[in-house]
């Protein structure tokens, strides 16, 4: 695949994206709720790019021929599968899809399962941009978060992601216990000066089915409350935007153009095919999108794709209601706000002018113009209410 094209402007349209779930980890966190698994033998990598390759062919019937704006390997961890596992997956998808020269092609890395030769091999397969998952900056937090590197693995990472990709990201985990503003404040100036172009920064949240969860429940894991968690995420806003990295999402930050292009594509609610154990996608069909999900449990989705060309689990139709209030679920977390003409078309009606009033009273929410509605800072704290109120 050609990678040496510059990167394509974005437009501001939706796009379509490949999203291709790699689903193994080295370590399972106790925080994390995603779909990752720990597998102590090593994993037949070619077995499971045959599968990831037929069920693409599954997808592209689904999709119909598009024209591919990113692709997004995720997982798990990506960074374990081998060079020659991505640069298949990667062909691939140019065979099914048409994928012009300079489009995102992104992958998640650990800093624990860096190297520099694996690194150059994602590069030579077309990977231009790599999301390293940091999560902390100080080696206590790094050992409570359950993560397999300290400070040093993952600044080497920096450095060798900053050196061999064109564009780079890492994630930091805030509202852990304990932490104070000033800490934060301290660590988040500390992340900004390694020259990222691109930071998520997502507050420690407790979910079922974790490991945190169960301690947390038992009153062993403190948390900081809402009040404390509004500081600490003002006091990120702040500091982001004072350094030329201001917030486009709730959780994410970027220099201007450095934005990451996959995900736009599902806050603004465009299309995309999963591909995967655990994938998760959104394809038109006629007036509606066909809403996608696969069988999580990876040999289980091995052992199904081999059997009917496909690991899904469910199908499902989505209506024109149903598109609105995802519609608007996803693009009120985005800075530019939710197209109203879009979300009117699908919906059938205009925002309720009370509800509205309501919070445009509170300043939750304000129009751009009369084309766009987007969350204030203040309504970002309270987003769900706000999504809630307007979707009724």
């Amino acid at each position: 695949m050609n990678f040496d094209a510059t990167l394509l402007p974005d437009t501001g349209e939706p796009g379509f994206g490949i999203y291709v779930h790699w689903p193994f980890c080295a370590a399972k966190c106790p925080y994390c709720d995603f779909n990752s698994h720990v597998r102590h033998r090593s994993v037949d990598q070619p077995r499971f790019v045959a599968a990831f390759l037929k069920e693409m062919e599954t997808m592209r019937r689904m999709a119909g021929p598009k024209t591919v704006t990113s692709i997004f390997l995720g997982g798990g961890t990506p960074s374990l599968m081998e060079p020659a596992t991505v640069a298949a997956v990667l062909d691939g998808i140019a065979r099914h899809w048409h994928v012009p020269n300079g489009i995102e092609i992104t992958m998640e890395a650990n800093p624990s399962s860096v190297e520099a030769e694996r690194f150059r091999g994602y590069r030579a397969a077309g990977v231009n941009r790599v999301s390293l998952g940091v999560q902390a900056l100080n080696d206590l937090d790094l050992k409570f978060l359950g993560r397999l590197h300290d400070v040093a693995d993952a600044l080497k990472a920096i450095r060798l992601a900053r050196e061999i990709f064109p564009r780079m990201s890492f994630d930091l985990i805030y509202a852990r216990p304990n932490q104070t503003v000033s800490a934060w404040e301290a660590e988040l100036k500390q992340a900004i000066s390694y020259a990222v172009d691109h930071l998520s920064l997502y507050q420690l949240t407790i979910e079922e089915g974790t490991a945190f969860y169960g301690l947390h429940k038992a009153g062993k894991l403190i948390v900081p409350d809402g009040d404390q968690s509004a500081d600490l995420y003002e006091a990120t806003q702040e500091i982001t935007a004072r350094h030329g990295m201001p917030a486009y999402e709730v959780s994410n930050h970027a220099r201007p153009g450095a934005e990451s292009r996959h995900n736009l594509t599902y806050w603004r609610y465009g299309e995309y095919a999963g591909i995967g154990p655990g994938a998760h996608g959104r394809l038109t069909r006629g007036p509606h999108k066909i809403a996608t999900a696969t069988e999580r449990h990876p040999e289980t989705w091995l052992e199904l794709v081999e059997a009917s060309g496909h690991g899904m689990r469910d199908q499902e139709e989505l209506g024109r209601d149903e598109q609105a209030d995802e519609l608007l679920l996803m693009g009120l977390r985005l800075t530019e706000g939710v197209d109203l003409a879009r979300w009117q078309q699908l919906s059938g009606r205009d925002p309720d002018p009370a509800r509205e009033q309501t919070l445009l009273e509170h300043g939750f929410i304000e129009r751009l113009g009369n084309s766009r509605l987007r969350c204030t800072p203040k309504g970002m704290l309270v987003l769900d209410a706000v999504v809630a109120d307007l979707a009724c």
